[in-house]
């Protein structure tokens, strides 16, 4: 059975998930697939995490920029794009006043220095809530198709362990006697973890270490509703409605990144959906390089001998391109491969998006 080709994903799936490292082109891959999407009629969102301009500049929103919330762009197609750049805080924000018991709880917790320094630096952070923007935006019936941008990182799962951190951090025996004080048993508390509490003051300083026990206490009760949604969020990353699709680039280090994360997605049961290799250079020519080099010694002193010997060099560029995506070819079967050459310029306005586009597509 073959595989379905990027434009029946983006028609037909509810979500895709574009990852890879950083600096391959996977912000611009995840707006022109959103930008397909609307073009077949369907509602998409785009949610990014590059704070760049120039993804706002690509889409057309100029110097308003793109928010939080989404942001509808304006073009010809018969459906909708929408825009959304992930703000962490933000995101953590409403988390927390959702689940908050009352007002006053809410406001303890966001008024607090442990909780405003945590909320947006702390390490997966910003993959848990870049999880919970999808999950919110699948959840309104305003959208269709959901594109989301993972974080660029070295472990190709963050994204998916996000939940998972929270669960177990939530379950952990130091969250338990970080919460004592909350649950009237501190004076239960062992004489070992009354040590820890005071060895942590010494390091972190006794007023941070406060303010932590501050935010921990305001948290009470609302453990419930945060494990309760981690699990949500895992269950439908790992859904049927949910595609991944790698993003790399030809040069040697990208193809062994993508490598790494095609063997992480393989071990956690996740195929993936598509392989976007961006920046190719292009094929002028099936012959070998040193053939053209040879021509090129032949016609040495002339025009046509300058010409063969450039043409020899995007040959041998272009082969040993081929020869590093040969391996990651074989590790994504059996999905499409689809090869984006090198543009004449940057992807700076809706038009060259949609030149990335009849590449992805294959309308060129």
């Amino acid at each position: 059975m073959s595989a379905p080709s990027l434009a029946e994903l983006v028609a037909e799936r509810q979500i895709v998930i574009t990852s890879g490292s950083g600096g391959v082109g996977k912000t611009t891959s995840a707006a022109v697939l959103a930008m397909e999407a609307a073009a077949q009629g369907r509602r998409a969102v785009v949610v990014t995490i590059d704070p760049a301009k120039r993804l706002a500049d690509a889409l057309g929103l100029g110097g308003e920029g793109i928010g939080n919330e989404p942001t509808r762009i304006d073009g010809s197609w018969p459906g909708e794009l929408w825009a959304v750049m992930l703000d962490t805080k933000s995101t953590f924000d409403d988390l927390v006043t959702r689940y908050s018991s009352d007002p006053e709880q809410a406001e303890r917790i966001l008024a607090n220095r442990f909780y405003r320094n945590i909320s947006g630096a702390l390490s997966g952070t910003q993959e848990y809530m870049a999880m919970e923007k999808l999950y919110e935006l699948h959840h309104d019936d305003g959208f269709d198709l959901v594109v989301v941008d993972t974080p660029p990182s070295r472990n190709a799962l963050d994204f998916l362990e996000a939940p998972r951190r929270l669960t177990r951090f939530l379950d952990h025996r130091l969250y338990r006697v970080l919460m004592a004080p909350t649950r009237g048993v501190m004076k239960a508390v062992n004489v070992a973890a009354q040590a820890f509490v005071r060895q942590v003051s010494k390091v972190v300083g006794a007023e941070v270490f406060e303010d932590a026990i501050t935010f921990f206490q305001a948290f009470d009760g609302m453990e419930a509703g945060f494990k309760e949604r981690a699990d949500a969020v895992l269950e439908l990353l790992t859904s049927p409605a949910t595609s991944y699709v790698l993003v790399a680039s030809p040069k040697r280090d990208t193809v062994a990144e993508a490598r790494f994360f095609a063997e992480k997605l393989a071990e956690a049961d996740i195929p993936i959906a598509a392989l976007i290799v961006n920046r190719m250079h292009p094929h002028f020519t099936d012959e070998m390089p040193e053939a053209l080099r040879e021509r090129a010694r032949h016609f040495e002193g002339t025009d046509l001998g300058g010409l063969y010997r450039n043409l020899a060099d995007f040959a041998l560029v272009a082969h040993r391109e081929e020869e590093h995506l040969a391996g990651l070819a074989d590790m994504v079967e059996p999905a499409p491969v689809i090869r984006v050459p090198f543009l004449q310029t940057d992807v700076h306005d809706l038009d060259g998006l949609a030149v990335v586009g009849d590449h992805l597509f294959d309308r060129t």
